[in-house]
């Protein structure tokens, strides 16, 4: 006796298998979140001023700019995993799903580089 329905015996489908790696990864993600937004907030409040000079030494300690990258990369990250479901539960034609799934890639790839970069400019620039 099989428990898999009759439409996925006969045309030999199963379990996608990516529900539960998505489900994951998203509630890995947002537990990181907690600590290193806490961090964040923390520390700013903790700086004498909030002035490029004095947030560009801050970000030049290793440990401040390390965790500062990690931070907007598992933001973005976390922020995908939760458009990419928006869009997959609620488009229902297949190239315009397709076509969103790519753009938001593109578009939190983009946003989380750009905020990279923006860390790195500020930690390393003049």
């Amino acid at each position: 006796m099989s428990l898999r329905s009759p439409l996925g015996r006969a045309l030999g489908l199963g379990s996608a298998k990516a529900g539960t790696r998505h489900w994951w990864s998203q509630r890995v993600s947002a537990v990181a979140l907690v600590p290193l937004t806490l961090w964040f907030v923390f520390s700013l409040v903790l700086l004498p001023g909030l002035d490029h000079e004095t947030v560009r030494v801050w970000l030049q300690f290793p440990v401040n700019g390390f965790l500062a990258i990690t931070l907007v990369a598992v933001m973005a990250y976390h922020s995908y995993l939760g458009t990419v479901v928006i869009v997959e539960d609620y488009i229902h034609t297949e190239a315009i799903k397709i076509f969103g799934l790519l753009g938001l890639q593109f578009l939190h790839v983009l946003a989380g580089g750009a905020g990279i970069f923006a860390i790195l400019h500020i930690a390393f620039g003049r």
